[in-house]
């Protein structure tokens, strides 16, 4: 006692004239002052009973909160601030102890051996307390509000249907292109972080990090399970997967890219934030390693999926969906490398998601692939019949107007170690050639299906519909700068002879009773009134032959229609104009007229009219007048 009453009045003496030193004095005084309050406390008497009665008050705060089962965090705040000075005093006194050079008394180690498990009981609670706060302040996950629901979700339904069947339009199932513009939203509610904080930095600095962290991970591991489950995820093994039908595989990929969008994007990007706002002050990584710990499991298995759907079948129907897969998780690395550090255990999740992008580009290349091959070796045999539009032309050139107005990018990417020894990147696109190079195998295809019509006409009618459908799709879409205009003339030039050979090999023998060669006698200018009766019978007969069967055949193209009606109208309607106004008078009986001239000239221009409708028609004649 009479060694801590000498120091007394030489701490007082120090602070009189601590104001009158130099800065570097006070230093050196400050510390020798703070030496001697620790040799205070140490004094066997005075210090000793002074650190047991600190410890009593202390001792009786967190027994008392022991005892009580409701949660310190839900009462008022000043029990909180209660509590926490009572654990920083516990921390004061550690210091306190372990400033001495050694502890020997038996009363000093009975001490401390009750500073530690009071310590340890308060940690304890803290866990528990931290737990509480991080459950009951979760924030509801409403994706409604990040845009992942839209109310063209049920209008996006549908799909590329069966290759086989070569139905549908691919140009009308657009890849799933759902903007969310990356924002964060507060997973807890904010009020309540400074409190996990300042809970996270008191078990931090009593050397419970380990224990604070476990705590933490598992709590919100099972908040991003629920989140998992709002987004409608479901758990499904690589097998569950490849043993799925298209229809169901289709919403499921369809949903997929719409949640890996919110999941990293929104939802992970605020777990990220919550980790750094309660553990970002801590040394290294710790923070970091929260979040991962917390979120691996989760994206690990949402790519998963992507994994199954990579590795299964190539089918012509799968290729649009592989490509919003492929972009999308192109288009997320940046955010996924972020989030997930190069070094373990982020390492795994960054090597996945690349794993990932090189199947899915895998799957594209062999996929459009197995397209062209598809269109080439496609061998139904049952022709068109009324010669419209193949089902196979209006697919694939569908197909290919969706390639290129919504994946040229990523198509040029995946196909640029394939190179074409007769043209430079400098020329064309490398998608561009590989769609002229479909456009070519479509209508080698076309060719063979149009001989199995018996009519050459009609084989030259179906050409001239499917390849103007062809130049139609290239004209009035994307595939126009990458196809090129040389390619559009090349084949406006192809229907067009088409159409010509259309005329030339159905409308000459009707043009060829309209003839004056033969009419008239051998050696005279009178016609032979026996050879126009026969010539006005026969080219009745082989109009109303025509007009039945060429009704029934089909241009469905509005103004194609109308320019082949208008070329076969000047040649027929002025042959017949001519005929008639040079030997329609030989007929000098109305009996005559009546029976072998069946059609005045506006009649042949009304029936002419309703050709190419698809509907069969029979002639009703007109009454002569």
């Amino acid at each position: 006692m009479a060694d801590c009453t000498a120091v007394m009045p030489l701490e007082r003496n120090t602070f009189g004239v601590r104001e009158n030193l130099s800065v570097e004095v006070m230093k050196i005084l400050s510390d020798i002052d703070d030496r001697l309050s620790t040799t205070t406390l140490a004094d066997p008497n005075q210090g000793a009973a002074d650190i047991e009665e600190r410890l009593n008050r202390v001792e009786e705060k967190i027994f008392m909160w022991e005892s009580d089962s409701s949660m310190i965090w839900e009462n008022d705040p000043s029990e909180a601030s209660e509590y926490i000075q009572s654990i920083e005093e516990l921390q004061k006194l550690i210091k306190v102890f372990e400033s001495f050079p050694s502890i020997r008394d038996g009363d000093d180690i009975k001490l401390l051996d009750r500073v530690h498990s009071l310590l340890e009981m308060a940690m304890s609670r803290l866990e528990e307390e931290f737990g509480c706060v991080l459950v009951r302040n979760k924030q509801p996950w409403e994706p409604e509000r990040t845009s992942f629901r839209s109310n063209e979700e049920e209008a996006m339904d549908e799909q590329f249907y069966s290759f086989n069947s070569f139905e549908g339009d691919p140009s009308e199932v657009s890849g799933v292109r759902v903007s969310i513009d990356g924002y964060m939203i507060d997973l807890i509610d904010p009020r309540v972080v400074p409190d996990l904080k300042r809970i996270a930095d008191l078990m931090f600095n009593s050397n419970y990090d380990k224990e604070c962290s476990v705590a933490y991970i598992n709590i919100r591991k099972d908040a991003i399970e629920e989140c998992l489950s709002v987004l409608e995820v479901e758990m499904l093994s690589i097998e569950e997967v490849l043993r799925m039908d298209w229809t169901s595989l289709d919403s499921k990929i369809r949903r997929w890219i719409r949640v890996m969008k919110v999941f990293v994007r929104v939802y992970l990007s605020s777990e990220r934030r919550l980790s750094d706002q309660i553990f970002g002050g801590f040394s290294g990584s710790f923070s970091q390693s929260c979040f991962v710990e917390t979120s691996k499991g989760a994206i690990l298995q949402v790519l998963n999926f992507g994994q199954a759907i990579a590795i299964g079948p190539q089918s012509t129907e799968r290729l649009s969906r592989m490509l919003d897969m492929y972009e999308v998780l192109a288009d997320l690395l940046p955010d996924i490398e972020s989030l997930f550090p190069e070094v373990e255990p982020g390492s795994s999740v960054r090597t996945e998601c690349h794993e990932l992008l090189r199947r899915l580009g895998e799957c594209v290349r062999g996929t459009f692939l197995e397209f062209k091959m598809r269109i080439k070796t496609e061998s139904s045999t049952t022709p068109i019949a009324n010669g419209g539009y193949h089902p196979l032309t209006r697919y694939v050139m569908n197909y290919i107007k969706l390639l290129a107005s919504a994946y040229r990018d990523t198509m040029d990417l995946l196909l640029s170690d394939q190179r074409f020894p007769t043209i430079t990147e400098e020329e064309v696109s490398l998608v561009a050639h590989h769609l002229r190079e479909v456009t070519l195998i479509l209508e080698t295809n076309l060719e063979a299906k149009a001989s199995f019509y018996r009519e050459t006409s009609l084989r030259h009618l179906f050409m001239m519909n499917n390849i103007h459908y062809m130049v139609q799709k290239v004209t009035d879409s994307e595939l126009q700068p990458l196809l090129g205009e040389d390619w559009i003339r090349a084949h406006q030039r192809k229907f067009r002879h088409h159409a010509m050979d259309y005329e030339r090999s159905s409308w000459p023998l009707i043009l060829s009773y309209l003839k004056d060669e033969g009419v008239c006698y051998h050696g005279s200018n009178l016609p032979s009134k026996t050879i126009l009766k026969e010539r006005f019978r026969c080219f009745n007969l082989a109009f109303e032959e025509i007009y039945k069967v060429q009704t029934a055949w089909l241009i469905p193209d509005p103004q194609l229609r109308e320019d082949l009606r208008i070329s076969i109208s000047m040649r027929v309607v002025q042959a017949y104009r001519t005929f008639m106004g040079r030997y329609s008078s030989h007929l000098n009986s109305a009996r005559d007229r009546e029976k072998y001239i069946k059609f005045g000239e506006e009649d042949l221009v009304n029936y002419l009219l309703d050709l190419f409708e698809g509907v069969s028609r029979s002639l009703h004649y007109p009454r002569q007048r």
